[in-house]
Formats: C-alpha cells, sequence, structure tokens
C-alpha cells in the first residue's frame, strides 16, 4: 500500500516532516522523547494531525467527525522511538497522551464510558506506530482496524486526568500491531488496556470494461 497519499486515499493532507512544512504556532518544546524534531512537529500537533485525516470528500464542515472535539483536548508529552528490550534488533514507537476526563466522555455513572476507552486506543494506539515509521521511514501509512480488544480496570471520574501510554508492538508488510494504556493520573491506577491490530486496506477493485 502506497503512503497514505494515493488518489485513491487522498488523506492525509500532509505527511510533510521536512522544517519547512512544520506548523510554527505550535510549541514542541512541550514534547520531550528522542525522535527529530519534525516528527514531534507532526505527532506533537495532535489537532492538526487527527485533522490532517479528515476526508475532504465527505466532511465539508469537520466539527461533525466523531470524536474530534475530545482529540482536541490531547496534550502529546512524548514521542520517542526505542530499542525494544527483548528483541534488540527491532525498534518501537512511543506515544504518551494526557487530557482531562470531561462530559462527553463519561456515561451516566458519571465515569469514562468503556465506548470511548475504545475510541482513546484506536486512535492513539495508531499514533505510536506512526512515530516509528515516520522516524525509520520518513513516512507513514494509511491503515484500517481490524480488531481491538479491551481491557477494563477501573474507573475514571469526570475531571481525572488521564494518560495514555502508547506502544507499537509489530509493523509488518501489512499488518501492524499496537497497544495502550490507559492510566488514571490524578488516582494512579489503571484504568483500561487494549490491543489493537490494524492492516493496509486492499487496493481499490479495477472497474470492468
Amino acid at each position: 500500500m502506497p503512503d497514505g497519499t494515493s488518489t485513491t486515499h487522498p488523506y492525509p493532507r500532509s505527511t510533510d516532516t521536512s522544517p519547512d512544512a512544520v506548523d510554527s504556532s505550535f510549541d514542541v518544546s512541550k514534547v520531550t522523547g528522542n525522535v527529530p524534531l519534525a516528527v514531534k512537529h507532526r505527532i506533537g500537533n495532535s489537532k492538526a494531525y487527527f485533522d490532517s485525516w479528515i476526508d475532504p470528500r465527505f466532511f465539508k464542515d469537520s466539527s461533525y467527525v466523531f470524536g474530534r472535539s475530545i482529540v482536541h483536548n490531547f496534550r502529546v508529552t512524548e514521542v520517542s522511538v526505542y530499542q525494544k528490550v527483548n528483541e534488540e534488533s527491532k525498534l518501537e514507537g512511543k506515544v504518551v497522551i494526557e487530557l482531562e476526563v470531561t462530559r462527553e466522555m463519561i456515561n451516566g455513572a458519571g465515569n469514562i464510558h468503556g465506548g470511548c476507552s475504545a475510541f482513546l486506543v484506536d486512535i492513539c494506539s495508531s499514533l505510536a506506530v506512526s512515530a516509528l515509521t515516520l522516524t525509520t521511514e520518513g513516512k507513514e501509512y494509511l491503515t484500517v482496524s481490524q480488531a481491538i480488544n479491551m481491557i477494563y480496570h477501573s474507573p475514571a471520574d469526570l475531571g481525572d486526568t488521564i494518560r495514555l501510554v502508547n506502544t507499537s508492538v509489530t509493523v509488518g508488510g501489512r499488518t501492524h500491531t499496537c497497544r495502550t494504556e490507559i492510566w488514571n493520573a490524578t488516582h494512579r491506577r489503571l484504568v483500561a488496556s487494549g490491543t489493537h491490530v490494524k492492516m493496509k486496506p486492499s487496493p481499490a477493485p479495477k472497474p470492468n470494461l
């Protein structure tokens, strides 16, 4: 699959991580980690990052995109690429995100909804893969979810700060695996954890002549 900018899948609108392409208004000094500065700009500026994946063919008004207001509350605190502890010949990406639990994220009991936790795992785990491929290959890939497996450990209440620790597990020719731990930073306990399997989509079928 191409790098996400083919005519079949015309988004993201920009994956350019060259110094001339970064958003100078974004304060990258708040993002720690060992990746190149341009990768911090791309991943760390979460609002611009996720908006770049909105397909303008379908959303003239991007405010209607599911979860967009939650994403805009993200604070990316770290983007790194490390050598795997148990597989020294390979690297793994790591992205850490913090945000507060807001009203649009809770269930009737005032805790973060399990569906919202799954949504966070879906989009945030993918950032770890992007951090890795941007650092090692200079590009990121358009992928779609194949499976997300969730485990729920404890609640996070309205107003609590949660920290999402996202890491890549495997990055293959077509399948990527990543995982996320959602921590309650206010009460220092694990809220949920999830494993996410993604695939590069199949090419569009050729039209019958």
